[in-house]
């Protein structure tokens, strides 16, 4: 079954044994821990070597006509609704460990989380650390990973990490950005996932709902996901990088979609700059929401 985890104002991410919910760690997780050790205030991350990368302009590539402090409220005010009409949001992709996140985040590019949770089960299974997934077989690895598409790059990448993770890391995920970054496969979002939700360390996640979202709430202009990164975190605070991201994926799934937005059925509708591209009628809307 699958524990959702607190995910209330102030509440301390951490890693849940199940699946991807921000939840407080089971009593097998001790003292010498990757959760006891990090947590979002320590030293191991730094704004400017680990996490974002400082900015040359003050303040987000957002249309002309706002200023940055009424962009500022606004973003927030909508990440306040978000979180009223999400209060479960979470990563949903299952883990147990930050290095089964890492693999899962790597293989569920072009593909669902749910095939992922899929698939997972049985790659750990017979691989359940990086030592035993940098050693196996490629074309045994290759034919587990088959269903999420892409699978030979996959397993050279996921391979290729663990690979990195024993000859480098002592075989554990480091809660580093400037590391995490130079594993096979892994770029920055990859490296926030895993450092939001197994260490609790604040990180904007540019994936495909919040770059679609960014753009259509007006917070940025710019289709790159490290413009967008920088953009996010001047408009939001960063104790709430990691949760911000949550609510914007799942309003991405759940309401403001690729194609055609439920506008008529969206919480956040009366401060957004782009309401009314999608289905206005409040009925019509209702009925397209998924989840």
């Amino acid at each position: 079954m699958v524990r959702r985890g607190d995910h209330s104002k102030g509440a301390t991410p951490q890693v849940n044994r199940v699946t991807c919910a921000l939840a407080p760690p089971p009593a097998s997780v001790g003292a010498g821990s990757y959760a006891a050790r990090v947590t979002p205030t320590d030293q191991a991350y730094d704004e400017t070597a680990d996490g974002v990368p400082e900015r040359s302009d003050p303040g987000p590539t957002a249309p002309s006509g706002e200023s940055l402090l009424a962009r500022t409220r606004r973003a927030r005010r909508i990440d306040r609704a978000l979180a009223v009409r999400y209060p479960d949001a979470h990563c949903e992709l299952d883990f147990s460990s930050p290095f089964e996140l890492l693999v899962a985040t790597v293989l569920s590019a072009q593909t669902t989380d749910v095939r992922v949770n899929l698939t997972t089960p049985i790659l750990f299974g017979r691989y359940p650390d990086a030592a035993a997934l940098a050693a196996a077989n490629p074309e045994e690895v290759e034919e587990i990973l088959r269903p999420t598409g892409f699978f030979r790059a996959k397993t050279k990448s996921v391979q290729g990490l663990s690979a990195a993770l024993v000859e480098r890391f002592g075989g554990e995920v480091p809660p580093r950005m400037k590391d995490l970054v130079t594993l096979p496969g892994v770029g920055r979002k990859t490296a926030n996932v895993v450092l939001g939700n197994a260490f609790g360390i604040p990180g904007i996640t540019t994936d495909t709902h919040v770059m679609r979202l960014s753009l259509r709430l007006g917070y940025t202009t710019s289709g790159d996901p490290l413009v967008v990164e920088q953009d996010l975190n001047h408009l939001l605070p960063r104790a709430d990088w990691t949760m911000a991201s949550h609510r914007l994926i799942f309003h991405g799934r759940r309401t403001c979609f690729a194609r055609r937005p439920a506008c008529g059925a969206c919480p956040i509708a009366s401060s957004c700059p782009s309401a009314g591209i999608g289905e206005v009628d409040p009925v019509k809307a209702a009925a397209m929401l998924k989840g």
